[in-house]
């Protein structure tokens, strides 16, 4: 019998958006928060989100970090990298442009003190392969992250695992989205849409849409994916909202993605950390959009003994609600759901680290 997981609880700062675009906290009564409100101890953060200046950080700055994260006990899991091939405004960036771009953050990333990177599933095959030395000298974990439209099956993903396989590198893998797998749109954005205008017929045909293609299943192509987000805006437009009709495909398609549970499986040899994307609690403590139960067993039956950042995304639209108090829900289910699994939520520190190393550091087995 395999081992069950114990998969570590952990949140990432942007979850608190709103608050921090609110300049409510700084960066340091964020962190603070999060350790004092026992939101971690695992912590992920976005480097240009959070960082003044990144990746370009000087000593300072950086010696006051580690010093805060060890001062509240908190333990680095992720941080979030950019792949920005578009940011000059003359052409794109060429690969090998693009490769020191990113040996920038992640070095940066190194010297903050998180041991992993999250990337963007833009970076190819190729690209991936040229990182791996970077990856190598810094000690660095470079995990791309499979966010809707993207899924398990998707041929972006398949070829970066045949890649993976030949490479046979823990210090490459996947960041799991949870957004991928999702069961419906959430209440509250079909709320705020409504306190936009849109009509009561206008949303119910909108939550059938996209049923409808739950039930096909996610797209096997990214021309298959455009084909959709083109149908939310035409029915937008249809429905009398046609100033809606970006804002809702963009979310009904790269928000909630129709991938089953289940698909997951295929990767989690990969799997080297999880976005426990969520949008929000209902009364009764549950997730209505997300499958979080069935999500959390499948992590316990498959062994993973990684991370969790609690990934509250329905700060988008949902001004009303305090982001706090809903992650803090979010995490309880969790917890819930994994002693439910037979299981349980690593929450101290000194575990989460020495399982952390322990889990980023192991061998990745190829599929049988």
């Amino acid at each position: 019998m395999s081992t069950l997981g114990r998969p570590i609880q952990g949140v990432t700062l942007y979850s608190f958006t709103r608050a921090f675009h609110g300049r409510r906290y700084d960066l340091e009564q964020l962190i603070r928060k999060v350790a004092a409100d026992g939101m971690g101890p695992g912590l992920e953060i976005i480097g240009f989100s959070s960082f003044r200046g990144f990746p370009h950080l000087d000593d300072h700055f950086v010696g006051w970090f580690r010093d805060l994260v060890e001062e509240t006990g908190l333990v680095l899991t992720s941080c979030a990298v950019n792949t920005d091939v578009g940011i000059r405004r003359d052409r794109l960036m060429t690969d090998d442009e693009l490769i020191d771009y990113m040996e920038l953050q992640i070095a940066a990333a190194a010297r903050l003190g998180f041991p992993l990177a999250r990337v963007q599933i833009s970076l190819t095959p190729d690209a991936m392969e040229r990182m791996l030395p970077i990856a190598e000298r810094l000690g660095v974990t470079l995990a791309i992250e499979i966010h809707a439209h993207h899924h398990a099956r998707h041929e972006l993903v398949q070829a970066l695992v045949e890649r993976y396989e030949k490479l046979a590198s823990p210090l490459l893998g996947f960041v799991a989205d949870w957004g991928t797998t999702t069961s419906g749109l959430a209440p509250s954005m079909v709320e705020a849409y409504r306190r936009r205008g849109a009509t009561g017929e206008f949303l119910t045909a909108a939550d059938q849409l996209w049923r409808d293609y739950h039930q096909a299943g996610p797209p096997v192509s990214d021309a298959e994916h455009g084909g959709r987000f083109g149908s939310f805006i035409e029915l937008a437009g249809r429905h009398g909202s046609p100033e809606l009709g970006i804002d809702l495909a963009i979310n009904a398609t790269g928000l909630f993605g129709p991938a089953r549970v289940e698909s997951w499986r295929e990767i989690m040899p990969w799997v080297r950390h999880v976005h426990g994307k969520f949008f929000g609690i209902d009364a009764a403590g549950e997730e209505p959009s997300v499958p979080v139960r069935d999500l959390v067993a499948l992590l316990v039956d498959e062994g993973y003994q990684g991370a969790i950042s609690s990934e509250y995304e329905g700060w988008h639209w949902n001004y009303w609600d305090d982001a706090f108090d809903i992650v803090a829900g979010e995490q309880a289910l969790q917890r819930s759901a994994a002693e439910a699994a037979g299981s349980a939520m690593v929450i101290d520190a000194a575990a989460a680290r020495a399982q952390l190393a322990s889990h980023l550091g192991r061998v990745t087995a190829t599929r049988g």
